[in-house]
Protein backbone atom coordinates (compact mmCIF):
# COMPACT_ATOMS: atom_id res chain seq x y z
CA UNK A 1 0.00 0.00 0.00
CA UNK A 2 0.74 3.79 -1.17
CA UNK A 3 2.37 5.54 1.83
CA UNK A 4 -0.70 7.66 2.93
CA UNK A 5 -3.22 5.83 1.34
CA UNK A 6 -6.82 4.67 2.86
CA UNK A 7 -6.16 1.29 4.81
CA UNK A 8 -7.92 -1.73 3.25
CA UNK A 9 -11.90 -1.45 4.28
CA UNK A 10 -10.56 -4.46 6.76
CA UNK A 11 -7.53 -2.68 8.45
CA UNK A 12 -9.49 0.16 9.54
CA UNK A 13 -11.86 -2.07 11.04
CA UNK A 14 -9.61 -4.17 12.86
CA UNK A 15 -9.89 -2.53 16.01
CA UNK A 16 -13.42 -3.00 16.08
CA UNK A 17 -14.75 -5.62 15.18
CA UNK A 18 -13.73 -8.30 17.60
CA UNK A 19 -15.05 -11.87 18.60
CA UNK A 20 -18.37 -11.76 20.72
CA UNK A 21 -19.34 -13.62 24.09
CA UNK A 22 -21.31 -16.47 23.18
CA UNK A 23 -24.32 -15.02 25.59
CA UNK A 24 -25.22 -11.90 23.11
CA UNK A 25 -23.76 -12.84 20.07
CA UNK A 26 -27.03 -10.96 18.19
CA UNK A 27 -26.66 -8.07 20.27
CA UNK A 28 -23.24 -7.57 20.34
CA UNK A 29 -22.40 -8.34 16.35
CA UNK A 30 -24.88 -5.12 15.65
CA UNK A 31 -23.65 -2.81 18.07
CA UNK A 32 -19.87 -3.62 16.72
CA UNK A 33 -21.61 -2.81 13.02
CA UNK A 34 -23.46 0.31 14.12
CA UNK A 35 -20.40 1.42 15.79
CA UNK A 36 -18.53 1.05 12.59
CA UNK A 37 -21.22 2.67 10.54
CA UNK A 38 -21.61 5.19 12.64
CA UNK A 39 -17.91 6.22 13.04
CA UNK A 40 -17.64 6.55 9.48
CA UNK A 41 -15.40 3.71 9.37
CA UNK A 42 -17.13 2.87 5.81
CA UNK A 43 -18.64 5.54 4.28
CA UNK A 44 -21.83 6.22 2.46
CA UNK A 45 -22.24 3.79 -0.30
CA UNK A 46 -19.64 2.11 1.00
CA UNK A 47 -19.03 -1.65 1.05
CA UNK A 48 -19.17 -3.80 4.00
CA UNK A 49 -16.78 -6.60 4.41
CA UNK A 50 -18.28 -10.29 2.65
CA UNK A 51 -20.34 -12.04 4.97
CA UNK A 52 -17.64 -15.11 5.95
CA UNK A 53 -15.28 -12.29 6.70
CA UNK A 54 -18.03 -10.32 9.00
CA UNK A 55 -18.69 -13.63 10.59
CA UNK A 56 -15.47 -15.14 10.92
CA UNK A 57 -14.28 -11.67 12.85
CA UNK A 58 -16.74 -11.62 15.10
CA UNK A 59 -17.22 -15.48 15.65
CA UNK A 60 -20.89 -15.23 15.11
CA UNK A 61 -22.67 -17.88 12.55
CA UNK A 62 -23.44 -16.48 8.99
CA UNK A 63 -27.29 -16.79 9.81
CA UNK A 64 -26.48 -14.87 13.24
CA UNK A 65 -24.69 -12.33 11.13
CA UNK A 66 -27.63 -12.26 8.54
CA UNK A 67 -30.37 -11.30 10.96
CA UNK A 68 -27.93 -8.46 11.75
CA UNK A 69 -27.72 -7.05 8.45
CA UNK A 70 -31.38 -8.07 8.01
CA UNK A 71 -32.33 -5.93 11.26
CA UNK A 72 -29.96 -2.88 9.75
CA UNK A 73 -31.44 -3.15 6.52
CA UNK A 74 -34.88 -2.78 7.62
CA UNK A 75 -33.66 -0.26 9.62
CA UNK A 76 -32.95 1.72 6.38
CA UNK A 77 -29.19 1.88 7.09
CA UNK A 78 -27.51 -0.64 4.62
CA UNK A 79 -28.83 -2.21 1.61
CA UNK A 80 -28.60 -5.18 -0.02
CA UNK A 81 -27.07 -5.34 -3.82
CA UNK A 82 -26.87 -8.28 -5.95
CA UNK A 83 -24.44 -9.60 -8.52
CA UNK A 84 -20.56 -9.35 -9.35
CA UNK A 85 -20.44 -6.24 -7.38
CA UNK A 86 -23.08 -6.58 -4.87
CA UNK A 87 -22.50 -6.81 -1.10
CA UNK A 88 -24.19 -4.96 1.96
CA UNK A 89 -23.66 -1.06 1.24
CA UNK A 90 -24.12 1.78 4.16
CA UNK A 91 -27.04 3.67 2.93
CA UNK A 92 -26.59 7.89 2.56
CA UNK A 93 -27.88 8.74 6.20
CA UNK A 94 -30.42 11.24 6.79
CA UNK A 95 -30.30 14.52 8.18
CA UNK A 96 -31.06 14.35 11.81
CA UNK A 97 -33.15 17.33 11.91
CA UNK A 98 -35.83 15.43 9.57
CA UNK A 99 -35.99 12.66 11.64
CA UNK A 100 -39.19 13.86 13.15
CA UNK A 101 -40.54 11.40 16.44
CA UNK A 102 -37.07 10.13 16.28
CA UNK A 103 -35.26 13.46 16.78
CA UNK A 104 -37.92 14.32 19.71
CA UNK A 105 -37.48 11.22 21.34
CA UNK A 106 -33.12 12.08 21.48
CA UNK A 107 -34.18 15.42 22.89
CA UNK A 108 -36.06 13.94 25.59
CA UNK A 109 -32.87 12.28 26.50
CA UNK A 110 -30.21 14.25 25.91
CA UNK A 111 -28.98 15.29 29.20
CA UNK A 112 -29.04 11.70 30.51
CA UNK A 113 -25.97 9.97 31.15
CA UNK A 114 -26.35 6.07 29.48
CA UNK A 115 -23.20 4.62 30.75
CA UNK A 116 -24.19 5.57 34.45
CA UNK A 117 -27.95 4.84 33.88
CA UNK A 118 -26.98 1.72 32.21
CA UNK A 119 -24.06 0.66 35.02
CA UNK A 120 -27.18 1.38 37.88
CA UNK A 121 -29.41 -0.45 36.09
CA UNK A 122 -26.60 -3.70 35.66
CA UNK A 123 -26.28 -2.93 39.43
CA UNK A 124 -29.49 -3.17 40.49
CA UNK A 125 -30.92 -5.78 38.52
CA UNK A 126 -28.09 -8.37 39.00
CA UNK A 127 -28.77 -7.40 43.24
CA UNK A 128 -32.12 -8.18 42.87
CA UNK A 129 -31.63 -11.62 41.53
CA UNK A 130 -29.31 -12.45 43.44
CA UNK A 131 -31.14 -11.69 46.54
CA UNK A 132 -34.21 -13.08 45.55
CA UNK A 133 -32.04 -16.86 44.67
CA UNK A 134 -30.69 -16.49 47.94
CA UNK A 135 -33.22 -15.56 50.24
CA UNK A 136 -35.69 -17.99 48.83
CA UNK A 137 -39.34 -17.28 47.63
CA UNK A 138 -42.28 -18.68 49.11
CA UNK A 139 -45.43 -20.24 46.94
CA UNK A 140 -47.08 -17.09 46.07
CA UNK A 141 -44.00 -15.21 45.35
CA UNK A 142 -42.98 -17.85 43.22
CA UNK A 143 -46.36 -17.43 41.39
CA UNK A 144 -46.37 -14.10 40.86
CA UNK A 145 -42.73 -14.26 38.93
CA UNK A 146 -44.09 -16.89 37.07
CA UNK A 147 -47.10 -15.39 36.19
CA UNK A 148 -45.10 -12.02 35.52
CA UNK A 149 -42.65 -14.33 32.61
CA UNK A 150 -45.52 -15.90 31.26
CA UNK A 151 -47.17 -12.71 30.40
CA UNK A 152 -43.76 -11.16 28.62
CA UNK A 153 -43.47 -14.73 26.91
CA UNK A 154 -47.21 -14.03 25.61
CA UNK A 155 -46.77 -10.91 24.71
CA UNK A 156 -47.15 -9.25 21.09
CA UNK A 157 -44.40 -7.04 20.38
CA UNK A 158 -46.02 -3.30 20.86
CA UNK A 159 -47.05 -4.76 24.23
CA UNK A 160 -43.48 -6.54 24.95
CA UNK A 161 -41.56 -3.87 26.65
CA UNK A 162 -44.43 -2.63 28.82
CA UNK A 163 -44.93 -6.34 29.99
CA UNK A 164 -40.71 -6.75 30.04
CA UNK A 165 -41.28 -3.66 32.70
CA UNK A 166 -43.46 -5.45 34.84
CA UNK A 167 -41.42 -8.83 34.65
CA UNK A 168 -38.56 -6.27 35.98
CA UNK A 169 -40.54 -4.40 38.50
CA UNK A 170 -41.99 -7.71 40.22
CA UNK A 171 -38.18 -9.14 40.59
CA UNK A 172 -37.09 -6.17 42.23
CA UNK A 173 -39.89 -6.09 44.31
CA UNK A 174 -39.33 -9.85 45.82
CA UNK A 175 -36.01 -8.89 46.33
CA UNK A 176 -37.12 -8.00 49.68
CA UNK A 177 -35.65 -4.55 49.68
CA UNK A 178 -38.44 -1.68 49.02
CA UNK A 179 -35.27 0.74 48.63
CA UNK A 180 -33.63 -1.09 46.02
CA UNK A 181 -37.23 -1.47 44.22
CA UNK A 182 -37.69 2.06 44.23
CA UNK A 183 -34.77 2.82 43.26
CA UNK A 184 -35.07 -0.06 40.33
CA UNK A 185 -38.84 2.01 39.23
CA UNK A 186 -36.55 4.84 39.10
CA UNK A 187 -34.01 3.93 36.54
CA UNK A 188 -36.12 1.75 34.94
CA UNK A 189 -38.25 4.77 33.50
CA UNK A 190 -34.99 6.07 32.24
CA UNK A 191 -33.95 3.00 30.46
CA UNK A 192 -37.02 3.02 28.90
CA UNK A 193 -36.84 6.41 27.53
CA UNK A 194 -33.70 5.00 25.87
CA UNK A 195 -35.66 1.84 24.66
CA UNK A 196 -37.98 3.88 22.98
CA UNK A 197 -35.50 5.57 20.78
CA UNK A 198 -34.49 2.47 19.62
CA UNK A 199 -36.57 -0.42 17.12
CA UNK A 200 -38.44 -3.37 18.66
CA UNK A 201 -36.00 -6.49 17.06
CA UNK A 202 -37.64 -9.48 17.29
CA UNK A 203 -34.68 -11.72 17.19
CA UNK A 204 -33.84 -9.44 20.76
CA UNK A 205 -36.99 -10.51 22.19
CA UNK A 206 -36.78 -13.75 21.32
CA UNK A 207 -33.09 -14.13 23.13
CA UNK A 208 -34.81 -11.64 25.90
CA UNK A 209 -37.43 -14.15 26.48
CA UNK A 210 -34.75 -17.21 26.83
CA UNK A 211 -32.78 -15.39 29.34
CA UNK A 212 -35.60 -14.26 31.39
CA UNK A 213 -36.59 -18.31 31.61
CA UNK A 214 -33.72 -18.99 32.50
CA UNK A 215 -33.06 -16.54 35.13
CA UNK A 216 -36.47 -17.46 36.48
CA UNK A 217 -35.61 -20.97 36.93
CA UNK A 218 -31.82 -20.39 38.63
CA UNK A 219 -33.83 -18.05 41.38
CA UNK A 220 -36.69 -20.76 41.91
CA UNK A 221 -33.42 -23.39 42.24
CA UNK A 222 -32.23 -21.27 44.54
CA UNK A 223 -28.78 -20.30 42.48
CA UNK A 224 -27.72 -16.87 43.40
CA UNK A 225 -24.83 -17.22 41.29
CA UNK A 226 -26.12 -17.98 38.44
CA UNK A 227 -29.09 -16.01 38.63
CA UNK A 228 -26.97 -13.19 39.16
CA UNK A 229 -25.17 -14.27 35.79
CA UNK A 230 -28.07 -14.25 33.75
CA UNK A 231 -28.94 -10.97 34.58
CA UNK A 232 -25.83 -9.81 34.40
CA UNK A 233 -25.79 -11.31 30.75
CA UNK A 234 -29.60 -10.10 30.13
CA UNK A 235 -28.64 -6.46 31.07
CA UNK A 236 -25.10 -6.46 28.90
CA UNK A 237 -27.31 -7.59 26.07
CA UNK A 238 -29.94 -4.58 26.20
CA UNK A 239 -26.61 -2.16 27.29
CA UNK A 240 -25.21 -3.51 23.58
CA UNK A 241 -28.38 -2.38 21.51
CA UNK A 242 -28.55 1.10 23.54
CA UNK A 243 -24.88 1.81 22.46
CA UNK A 244 -25.16 0.79 18.94
CA UNK A 245 -28.21 2.76 18.35
CA UNK A 246 -27.70 5.54 20.56
CA UNK A 247 -24.06 6.35 20.46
Amino acid sequence: MDEGAEPESGDRLSPLLRPVRAGNGFEEALEQILQVIRLGLVSDGGRLPAERDLADRLGVSRVTLREVLKVLQDQGIVESRRGRYGGTFVRERPDPASAGSAAELRRRITKVDVEDTLRFREVLEVGAAGLCAAQGLDRAQAERLRAALARTGDAAPAEYRRRDTLFHLTLAGLSGSPSLAAQYAAVRATVNDLLDCIPLLVRNLEHSQHQHTALVEAILDGDPDAAAEVMREHCAGTAALLRGFLA
